[in-house]
């Protein structure tokens, strides 16, 4: 007995000579939606789209519960519950997590005057009599000041305290009593007459470069090179402090008119001699 063959649903669509396109249908397995649905696709042949959902209870707020029940417009007015694919699209689940309730948001705040209600009534306090008034309107203000100017005058005779020296200004460490008279111009500072100025430097020179260009000359105390702010690029020229006079004239008689990175330098001494 042959096998009788199975025509699929589009044969049996072609046969009958109906255009129309079955309806959609859904079914219900194991907690999964099944939709089935038919259409045409761009080579305008039928085909046939199966989708499945997972259906959760999930609790929600009332604000999204009712929210569903709203009724549907436009294209979708006479969709079935739950997204339509022609006119939605599922995207992936956004959660959002409230600090407070909404509906509890929309209830008048009475906590600020429950705290006021709670509060001590006497919150003003005089600073000079400790009543409950504002100290500007103190009815003892003028005798207190004058019992106050009263033990200053009594202290200052006691303590040998003078009354032009009573103030508070700030007096440095080294002009207070006991301290060591130490002459500024004792310090050790820099001599400037050992520095001298590289410019015409490109502006991809860095700190690097700078050391290994005076490096052979002697020993040094400071390097700066200039740089901008905002590009942090070279500015075109430096600063070299040595610790020797005779480097430094070593280094001025070998770099000026040297060729570096396809300039030619120009240094000369950063602060000229008095002799």
């Amino acid at each position: 007995m042959p096998e009788e063959v199975k025509s699929s649903w589009a044969d049996e669509v072609e046969d009958d000579g109906n255009p129309r396109l079955p309806e959609p249908k859904e079914t219900f397995k194991n907690g999964v939606k099944i939709v089935t649905e038919y259409k045409y696709n761009e080579d305008n042949k039928k085909v046939k789209m199966v989708r499945h959902y997972k259906i959760e209870k999930r609790i929600v707020s009332k604000t999204i519960a009712d929210r569903k029940t709203w009724p549907k417009f436009g294209d979708s007015a006479n969709d079935k519950p739950g997204p339509n694919p022609a006119t939605t699209i599922v995207a992936e689940d956004v959660y959002l997590q409230y600090i407070t309730n909404k509906e509890d948001s929309d209830k008048p705040d009475d906590t600020g005057i429950n705290k006021l209600k709670g509060m001590d009534q006497n919150v003003m306090k005089c600073r000079n009599c400790k009543g409950d008034h504002w100290t500007t309107k103190c009815p003892y203000k003028d005798s207190l000041v004058l019992a106050n100017q009263v033990a200053e005058e009594k202290k200052s005779a006691i303590g040998g305290l003078d009354k032009k020296d009573s103030g508070s200004k700030y007096v440095p460490p080294s002009l207070r009593e006991g301290a060591k008279n130490t002459d500024s111009s004792s310090h050790q500072r820099r001599d400037d007459t050992l520095a001298i100025r590289i410019s015409n430097l490109s502006e991809n020179t860095q700190e690097a470069d700078l050391e290994d260009l005076v490096k052979p000359f002697g020993p040094y105390s400071k390097l700066y090179l200039a740089k901008d702010r905002i590009t942090n690029c070279c500015k075109g020229f430096a600063y070299v402090h040595f610790k020797f006079r005779g480097d430094a004239a070593k280094a001025i008689a070998n770099l000026d008119g040297f060729g570096y990175d396809h300039l030619i330098l120009n240094v000369d001494w950063s602060k000229p001699s008095t002799n």
